[in-house]
């Protein structure tokens, strides 16, 4: 057996050295408020991911995104592709409000509630504690020979992110294809579902990458918002700060004339990204809060007050008047705010069928010796589940006759038809500005619809 392998833990705070290698972070264990706070999150996001594709509403799965269909169930409403203008006003919405939030508390979206962060410390990194042990083991076995207990260690390990990265995958296919096909899928042979399996196991293999590997480096390298945050935030964001004037100089609990912080560095230890935030706010820094809960652990220990590492602005440290609500906060609200007012507003009033009155391809007329003739068509699209029956009215100008005469229009859940028919006007009554016009309509719901009539004025 080896000697035993002394940790050292003076290297440069981030996973990125100067020289641009990755040093591999290794996150202490550590509890406290905002540790549990996550966790009870952490619990009810993944939950709610899991059990999404399986609870139905109005017969449907809660959220069943159809795309080989162009049809979106969204928690019991329907929609189709003609529906997608909604998706504008929804992400405008819902991207000023996620700007709402960094502007008052900073990256909290980040360490709460990002999917990178809820799948990697609430699955990933649970399971890589309990195969691998605590900080220091894992960093000791790291360093030292590929021995049994390391190797079965660490084959163990990445079959259980295997099993699970194949798992959220498949439950990420049932978005899709609705969990009774994606049970279709999983239990015939792959050549039957080609397309899915490959997608699948795209999906599957980059989950595997990023939670067994790459980890925050998505953050770091890949994801815009960190980079955009010092666009969003000002002095009077709150952020996790460090407080330099309390904290500093640093030095041994008992040395007389230094702050209180006693540079045990255990702030570093837990933090996610390997970063010190001592050295203020930093790309890095997701706003987890773990450094605050080991921070106040030692100071618990110490007999001193807690809040040396705490959620705050940068005015607030500095003893400065903190403005919570100001200029740039009441913008990004209402506009977050006019986003989603508008997209609820047009949901609601959304008509679950579209009409529409269309000139067919070719000759836009065609003239008889006793009649002007269009040919036109109805476009006519059902949103709705289930089969529907539409009453037309004829509201036309005097004179414009339809042949035939059409006076309902049934459609299939979903269905979306062409139903074509002629204007028909008599030479003698063809004159400018004569125009079509119908209503279909189906249980007080109703759509208008017109059209010119084109053609020659009078006999030759």
């Amino acid at each position: 057996m080896g000697p035993r392998l002394k940790v050292i833990d003076n290297a440069p705070a981030s996973s990125i050295a100067k020289d641009g290698r990755r040093n591999f972070v290794h996150p202490a264990d550590v509890s406290g408020k905002f540790t549990r706070i996550r966790r009870v999150v952490f619990a009810v996001l993944i939950g709610i991911y899991l059990a999404t594709p399986f609870i139905q509403v109005g017969g449907k799965p809660m959220v069943f995104l159809d795309v080989a269909h162009r049809r979106f169930h969204l928690f019991g409403a329907s929609f189709n592709a003609h529906d997608f203008w909604l998706v504008f006003f929804l992400v405008t919405g819902v991207g000023f409000g996620l700007i709402f939030l960094t502007t008052l508390f900073g990256r909290v979206w980040c360490g709460y509630a990002c999917p990178q962060t809820v799948f990697l410390e609430g699955v990933y990194r649970r399971v890589e504690r309990l195969v691998e042990g605590n900080r220091n083991e894992r960093i000791r076995r790291n360093q030292g020979p590929w021995n049994f207990d390391k190797i079965w260690r660490k084959t163990v390990k990445l079959a259980i992110f295997a099993a699970i990265s194949v798992g959220l995958a498949h439950v990420f296919l049932a978005y899709f294809v609705s969990f009774p096909s994606m049970w279709t899928m999983v239990t015939s042979p792959p050549n039957e579902n080609l397309e899915a399996f490959v997608w699948t196991t795209a999906f599957a293999g980059v989950t595997f990458f990023n939670f067994a590997w790459f980890r925050e480096q998505v953050c770091l390298i890949i994801c815009p918002y960190g980079r955009l945050q010092s666009v969003m935030t000002d002095r009077d964001t709150f952020n996790v700060a460090y407080d330099v004037k309390r904290g500093e100089p640093r030095g041994k609990a008992k040395e007389e004339g230094v702050g209180d912080c006693v540079d045990c560095r255990r702030c570093v230890q837990v933090c996610p990204t390997g970063i010190d935030i001592r050295n203020g706010l930093q790309l890095d820094c997701v706003g987890c809060a773990s450094c605050i809960d080991a921070c106040d652990e030692v100071m618990d220990k110490l007999g001193r007050p807690r809040g040396l590492i705490r959620y705050d602005s940068p005015n607030g440290l500095e003893g400065k008047k903190r403005r919570f609500l100001r200029p740039r906060v009441w913008v990004y609200g209402a506009f977050g705010l006019l986003g989603l007012v508008v997209a609820s507003i047009a949901t609601s009033q959304r008509v679950p069928f579209e009409a529409h009155i269309l000139r067919t391809a070719g000759a836009v007329f065609v003239v008889s010796d006793e009649a002007v003739r269009n040919p036109v068509r109805f476009h006519v699209v059902n949103k709705r589940d289930e089969p529907i029956v539409l009453k037309v009215e004829d509201r036309s100008d005097p004179g414009v006759e339809r042949d035939p005469v059409i006076e309902e229009i049934r459609l299939a859940p979903g269905e979306s038809r062409y139903v074509a028919f002629m204007l028909v006007v008599k030479r003698e009554a063809m004159r400018p500005g004569l125009r079509a016009r119908y209503t279909l309509s189906r249980e007080g719901e109703r759509a208008n619809v017109e059209i010119p009539v084109l053609g020659p004025v009078g006999r030759e």
